[in-house]
This record gives C-alpha cells, sequence and structure tokens, in this order.
C-alpha cells in the first residue's frame, strides 16, 4: 500500500492487472484519499476508485480549450457550441457520483470547470457537511446562488476562494462576509468583472460612453 502511493493513477491501475494481490491493494479505500485530475477526460476512465475515504479532490483544466468553455453561450459560433456539447456535462455527473458515495470530502478545488452549475455545488454542500475548503476558479456558471448556498449548508466550511468566477456580485460577497465571519473569503477578479449576460442596446451606449469619457 505504501509503495502504491507513489505511483500515479494509471501506473497504479498497471500494477492491479498482475495479479489478485495487487488488486487488492489497487481496491483498498485507504489509498484515495486524495485525487487529482488534470482534464475532464481523465474522469471517466477506470483508474481510480470513489469511496467514503476520498478527503481531497481537485479538478484543474488549464487546456486552452477551456476558453471556448468560458465564451459567453450567446458568443459561441455553432463549432465552439458542438465542442461544450460533448463534455457539457462531464464533471457536473462526476461531482454527483461524489455527492453519493463520498460524504468525508473535506476539500474540493475546481479550476476551468465553465459548466459546473450552481445546483451541482448546492448539492454537494449538502451531501458532504464536512467540506472544509471550497476553492472555485474561472467556473463562469457560478452566480450568487452557490454564495446563499454557502451561508445555508457551508456550515463546516473556512476557506472559500471564487476567483475569477465573473457571474458573482458585490452583493453575494458581502452577504456570505456577513452571514459567515469565520470564512475566509477570497474572490479575486470576480465581482468587477462583466456579467455572462446578452447586453441590450441602452448597456452597451453605456459603456461606450464610459470609454469616451476615459479617452
Amino acid at each position: 500500500l505504501h509503495l502504491f502511493s507513489f505511483l500515479d493513477k494509471n501506473s497504479r491501475r498497471s500494477l492491479a492487472k498482475t495479479c489478485h494481490k495487487m488488486l487488492e491493494v489497487f481496491q483498498d479505500p485507504l489509498l484515495w484519499s486524495l485525487l487529482n485530475f488534470y482534464s475532464p477526460v481523465e474522469l471517466k476512465k477506470d483508474n481510480f476508485l470513489l469511496g467514503p475515504a476520498l478527503k481531497y479532490l481537485s479538478i484543474c483544466w488549464y487546456s486552452e480549450r477551456v476558453k471556448v468553455c468560458n465564451i459567453e453561450d450567446w458568443m459561441k459560433n455553432t463549432f465552439q457550441k458542438d465542442f461544450c456539447n460533448r463534455h457539457e456535462n462531464t464533471v457536473s455527473d462526476f461531482l454527483l457520483d461524489v455527492c453519493n458515495r463520498c460524504p468525508n470530502l473535506l476539500s474540493l478545488t475546481l479550476s476551468g470547470c465553465g459548466h459546473v452549475t450552481d445546483d451541482c455545488i448546492l448539492l454537494l454542500l449538502k451531501s458532504c457537511p464536512n467540506l472544509k475548503t471550497l476553492k472555485l476558479e474561472n467556473c463562469v456558471r457560478i452566480t450568487d446562488q452557490t454564495l446563499e448556498a454557502v451561508t445555508l449548508y457551508g456550515t463546516s466550511l473556512r476557506t472559500l476562494h471564487v476567483d475569477f468566477c465573473r457571474n458573482v456580485t458585490q452583493t453575494g460577497l458581502e452577504r456570505v462576509r456577513e452571514k459567515c465571519p469565520l470564512v475566509m473569503l477570497r474572490a479575486e477578479r470576480s465581482a468587477n468583472m462583466i456579467p455572462d449576460t446578452k447586453p441590450d442596446k441602452k448597456l452597451m451606449l453605456e459603456k461606450a460612453s464610459r470609454k469616451l469619457v476615459q479617452l
């Protein structure tokens, strides 16, 4: 078990295929208290186990393709929409499994997961009452509804990051600070960013006017 702990997920799976004893070690819950993923494709592989032993989970997608997911829906062309449709529910479906199998989760980090919604985070907060750390970075569908869910169900939460989440507002952040004074809140370049809504003509004129004034 100690030797297995030094291996990555693929190597663990390969070693587990060599004999029954190695398979038993691979299936030991103690081996799977921490999981790191670096693309949605990895979530579909059969090289890890989800269970009550999982304490620390990280899904960080830093590929250039993340930029496509972060484009406002109303601005995406047909090719971009087709690309997103192929993996739109991958992370959310995986997190639903986490909700069902990993009630002892302590820390969750999501970066570049542009299709994760407020409902998904709400369910996770309800299902994992011991969650102490929630870090969301560049998750564009996250809004003040997630912040509200934190005030209601994040009773164990002590660290909350919503960096580059452009659809949270200053009002939502202030509510978390008011209702959850023990939570260390960070929102780098979030509330002051342009939200993910299609601007109407009036708003576009206002922006143009502000630019002229700056010039």
